[in-house]
């Protein structure tokens, strides 16, 4: 009977559970899942026969070890700079490890080691990244042996609110870890255009952004994300000149996201002194340069932005209550945990509320006396608050992984992402039957007649 453990029980991890639960008998395993909060990871069991909830600590040495130890496959849905303590526990004491996190350099380092002890350590295995690389992999495999010759690719992911739960005006709702979307893009990204190497530092990340349309779901943006150069050989590719990874957001979110990131307020690295002792507004004159008492504080901002006063940009912003006169709840946070605590009650999933994920793929590619272009898009909408499309999308891929290895389906070994047959074939399949689908559309762009 294999032992399966599931370390972190938040959002992403519902459907996961659900999955492994559901499917416990038929394979004969068990589930346990940890987490610091004992009491929630109860409540994601829910009093199943196969399933057992404790309290689980990742900074606990002695308590992760002996967790690790007494399970055969490892789930780790910790946060992403936890994952080398776990990675590590698993490599001493043999014990195979699936995460949907982002694969680090420290983590590569690791692939002959784990190799030799006969171990697999899955990385990148949800939604994005995760889906992505499977559906992407497939599609570059199929043109490529049809003698296609990849050109540019673009693949872009977001999770937003579904059209009958979106009320807000950004279009926007949390439908994964509020603190992590408002960190999202620091750094600087990369990617190839036109056979050229292309770096966007962060505080131009949110004005350079493309438009994209998806049929029966409207105009969106795109902007790039993190360092897609990475993933060229990854995904079996040589010279191409185009190559691009990035997130989705609906129509005229970038721009008046960029504000925050211009005013500063994204930053997570030092603490307002006393700032329950100012108010918003407080907040973002300290912010503003210049003081200018006599200018209204909306013309100060607009000014500040290069932006219209009573435009778009401002009527979101205000809406969100920068301007008023509430005072910020927590004492010496820093800007980031400021804005959290502005936006989480504005972005908040209702009960009744349903999430949607947005996945697309666009790939050019000649093909004989062709040139084509492919058009792969995901739709995925959650049922509620609870049962979301992000935590499907994140935790369905993480379960037929984790069964794949328990039955022995799954012969590949070391530091891994999910892009071989092997793994790619089985999972993508079992998702269609839960309606994880791209529709596929295909144009020439020009066509030649050979003399």
């Amino acid at each position: 009977m294999k032992r399966i453990l599931v370390a972190g029980a938040g959002k992403s991890a519902t459907s996961l559970i659900q999955y492994l639960l559901e499917n416990a008998a038929a394979h004969q395993w068990t589930v346990t899942v940890g987490d610091r909060d004992a009491e929630m990871a109860a409540k994601k069991i829910d009093g199943h026969s196969a399933g057992k909830a404790i309290q689980f600590d990742v900074f606990d040495e002695a308590l992760r070890e002996k967790q690790i130890m007494n399970h055969d496959i490892i789930i780790s849905l910790v946060p992403a700079k936890m994952h080398p303590l776990m990675s590590n526990d698993c490599l001493r004491l043999c014990k195979h490890i699936i995460t949907p996190s982002y694969l680090q350099d420290a983590d590569l380092e690791k692939d002959e080691n784990f190799k030799k002890e006969g171990l697999l350590f899955m990385g990148e295995m949800g939604l994005d990244p995760g889906i992505d690389h499977m559906s992407l992999s497939a599609t570059v495999d199929e043109i490529q042996e049809k003698g296609g010759k990849i050109t540019a690719l673009r693949s872009f992911t977001g999770g937003l609110v579904a059209p009958e739960s979106d009320d807000n005006p950004w279009n926007y709702k949390f439908t994964w870890a509020p603190m992590n979307v408002i960190l999202a893009g620091q750094g600087t990204a990369q990617y190839l255009s036109k056979g050229l190497r292309q770096y966007v530092p962060y505080h131009r990340l949110f004005s350079l952004y493309e438009n994209y349309h998806i049929a029966d779901y409207g105009n969106f943006e795109v902007y790039p994300n993190r360092d897609s150069i990475s993933y060229l050989k990854k995904y079996g590719l040589k010279d191409i000149p185009t190559f691009i990874r990035g997130t989705i957001r609906r129509e005229g979110f970038c721009d008046a996201w960029d504000a925050f990131v211009q005013l500063g307020w994204t930053d997570n690295t030092f603490p307002i002194v006393n700032s329950d002792r100012m108010t918003y507004n407080d907040l973002l004159r300290a912010f503003l340069p210049g003081k200018d008492v006599n200018t209204p504080l909306k013309k100060q901002l607009a000014d500040f932005l290069e932006v219209e006063e009573n435009g778009t940009v401002m009527q979101k912003l205000a809406w969100l209550g920068i301007f008023d006169d509430q005072l910020i709840k927590s004492k010496d946070a820093t800007p980031a945990q400021i804005l959290h605590d502005l936006l989480i009650p504005k972005w908040e999933m209702k009960a009744d509320d349903k999430d949607m994920v947005v996945m697309l793929h666009v790939i050019n590619y000649t093909l004989g006396t062709e040139q084509k272009q492919l058009q792969s898009s995901l739709v995925v909408k959650g049922a509620d608050a609870k049962n979301t499309a992000m935590a499907r999308t994140v935790g369905w891929p993480l379960g037929i992984m984790a069964k794949l290895l328990a039955t022995d389906q799954i012969k590949t070994r070391g530091v891994q992402m999910p892009t071989a047959k092997e793994v790619y074939q089985p999972i993508l399949k079992e998702l269609e039957s839960f309606g994880i689908v791209f529709q596929e559309k295909t144009e020439i762009i020009t066509s030649t007649v050979p003399t």
